[in-house]
């Protein structure tokens, strides 16, 4: 069973016309701003009317370290002012998770490696 190929209806005069003229008027293309490219993995616009974005949960932990690495934080936040960045500690901390998170599994167990260890709990009260 062979079957046919559609034919296209052939454009009336006055639709040629208006066809030559959008096909020779400039093509707008939108400019985009590179700082405001967006993950394409969060959504930013509600979807469905009436769904909201949920913010993620928020988890407050706490920690023991030495006053040299505490110490690395406070230079770390004068750096940061330096160059017109206000930064807290929090900041710092995700900010160096995210670089932490780009090193390979070998350079990663090295940074680990690297730091002193430290007896884990709250210090004794003096």
């Amino acid at each position: 069973m062979s079957v046919k190929p559609q034919s296209q209806p052939k454009p009336s005069k006055a639709t040629e016309g208006k066809a030559a003229e959008v096909a020779s008027s400039p093509v707008k293309t939108p400019k985009v701003n590179a700082a405001k490219k967006i993950d394409p993995v969060v959504p930013t616009v509600k979807s469905v009317k009436g769904e909201k974005h949920k913010k993620p949960k928020m988890v407050r932990d706490s920690f023991t370290m030495p006053e040299g690495d505490y110490a690395h934080i406070a230079a770390l936040k004068e750096r940061c002012l330096k160059a017109g960045v206000s930064a807290k500690k929090s900041e710092l901390l995700r900010a160096a998770l995210n670089c932490l998170a780009r090193l390979s599994d070998k350079a990663l167990s090295k940074a680990i490696t690297d730091l002193e260890v430290i007896k884990t709990g709250r210090p004794a009260k003096n």
